[in-house]
């Protein structure tokens, strides 16, 4: 069991009541908290990108954005922690300049041309998702966070943020601390470390679970 895992059982048990159940039990007796939803924001993109693969770091093969490299990875499942497969993931965030490709975006910033802004992929057998982005900045009003939409036949449509771990504007973001308690709001944030495939880029493994 992944420390991801772990922390969403142990959530999940804390939020079923007293553990009357042997230890040996927990584990089948369990259950995985739904990953908090949050709202799309108004940058959703008005216009879709040509190019929106998993990879938001380079547009048609051009040159490569601004900000630290990120790689977001993790697995989409459901209330048991079985994988979900062929699920639609989408996200979107702002460029290194805080800039989002909205046509409505008040931010004046430079637009980054060379990011995507957008990307999709879906999921594999074992529910896995991976992206190439950047790792996210804040910008006026709000904390670091990436846009997430995750889509399929068997659940509605779940959109939601991420956050990085221990940020300092955390605290002071009015949508972070509005996804409730301190334990909720672990499932919404994910540690930046540094990639164990280079130095000089960062990676982030975040799962979520979906209502089935």
């Amino acid at each position: 069991m992944t420390d991801t895992h772990r922390r969403r059982l142990l959530i999940g048990l804390a939020a079923s009541g007293p553990l009357l159940l042997p230890a040996p039990l927990l584990r089948a007796a369990g259950h995985f908290v739904l990953t908090p939803p949050q709202s799309a924001g108004p940058f959703y993109p008005d216009e879709l990108p040509l190019d929106r693969d998993n990879d938001l770091t380079v547009v048609n093969d051009g040159e490569q954005a601004k900000g630290v490299i990120c790689n977001v990875y993790g697995r989409i499942l459901d209330r048991s922690g079985s994988p979900v497969p062929r699920a639609r993931v989408e996200i979107w965030q702002c460029d290194a300049n805080g800039r989002y490709h909205h046509q409505g975006d008040p931010n004046n910033a430079i637009q980054d041309p060379n990011f995507q802004g957008f990307g999709s992929t879906t999921t594999d057998a074992d529910g896995r998702y991976r992206f190439r982005t950047i790792k996210p900045v804040p910008y006026p009003g709000r904390t670091p966070h990436i846009h997430f939409m995750v889509k399929g036949e068997a659940f509605e449509d779940l959109t939601t943020q991420l956050y990085i771990a221990g940020h300092p504007q955390n605290s002071t973001d009015r949508l972070y601390r509005n996804v409730g308690s301190p334990e909720l709001r672990q499932l919404v944030e994910a540690e930046f470390v540094t990639s164990s495939s280079s130095s000089a880029e960062l990676e982030a493994e975040w799962d979520i679970v979906v209502g089935i």
